[in-house]
C-alpha cells in the first residue's frame, strides 16, 4: 500500500498468503542461506525463472524469512476491485508513460519508503535462455540500494540468499560475480553458464546491455 495509506488487508490477500505458505510447507522447500539481517531496502535478483511455481515458492521463502517482497506491475492492474489485493501482495503501481520511466518511478518509491525488497525475475521471462536484462542493475544503481542475489534449487527443493552487492557502475564486473556466485550454488546449471558469458561479453565489449 501506500507509504501514507492505512487500511485493512483485504481478505483476498490473507487467503492466497496463506495458500502459498501451505504449499511452500507441503512440498518441503527449505531456505538454504538466509535473507541478511538488517537489509530494509533492496532489489531482489532471482534466478532461474523456469515455472510460474518460482513466484510460490520464493513468496513463501520470504514470508519465512519475514521480508515483504515487492514487486512492479502495470498501472492499470491498480484499479477497481484490483487495487487493494494488489497493494497487499506486495504490488507496486509502475506508469512506463510517465517522465523517467520506470527506473525514476522506483528511485522515487525507494526514497519514501521505510522498507522495500523489490523483486525482479532478471532472465524477463521463462523462455530466457540465461541472459539477464539489466534493468534490476539500472535500479539499483539510481535508487543507491543494494542488489541481493536469490537462487532456487528444483532439484534439493532449497532457496538461498546473498549478502546485499551495491552496484559499482562497472556492469560487466558486476555481472561477472553475480554469475560466480550463482554458478557457486548450481554449477551446472545452463543458464548460470550462460549468464557468466554473457558478463564476459559485455567485458570484453561483445555485447551491449
Amino acid at each position: 500500500m501506500k507509504h501514507n495509506e492505512t487500511r485493512n488487508v483485504t481478505l483476498l490477500s490473507r487467503i492466497v498468503n496463506r495458500i502459498i505458505l501451505f504449499f511452500y510447507s507441503w512440498m518441503g522447500w527449505r531456505i538454504e542461506e538466509r535473507f541478511p539481517e538488517g537489509v530494509k531496502k533492496c532489489v531482489i535478483a532471482g534466478a532461474p525463472h523456469t515455472s510460474n511455481w518460482d513466484f510460490v515458492f520464493f513468496a513463501g521463502a520470504t514470508k519465512e524469512e519475514k521480508v515483504q517482497p515487492n514487486f512492479m506491475g502495470k498501472h492499470t492492474l491498480f484499479k477497481g476491485m484490483m487495487r487493494n489485493f494488489m497493494l497487499d501482495m506486495g504490488g507496486i503501481s509502475v506508469d512506463r508513460r510517465q517522465p523517467g520511466g520506470t527506473i525514476q518511478q522506483m528511485k522515487d518509491e525507494f526514497a519514501r519508503r521505510v522498507e522495500l525488497n523489490l523483486v525482479i525475475a532478471t532472465e524477463g521471462t521463462r523462455s530466457s535462455d540465461g541472459k539477464w536484462k539489466s534493468g534490476f542493475y539500472n535500479i539499483a544503481k539510481t535508487a543507491g540500494v543494494p542488489i541481493v542475489l536469490a537462487y532456487a534449487d528444483n532439484d534439493k527443493r532449497t532457496i538461498g540468499f546473498s549478502q546485499p552487492i551495491m552496484p559499482s557502475g562497472n556492469y560487466g564486473e558486476d555481472l561477472l560475480k553475480i554469475a560466480e556466485w550463482f554458478r557457486s550454488k548450481i554449477p551446472d546449471l545452463d543458464r548460470y553458464k550462460v549468464l557468466e558469458q554473457q558478463a564476459k561479453d559485455i567485458i570484453a565489449g561483445k555485447n551491449e546491455f
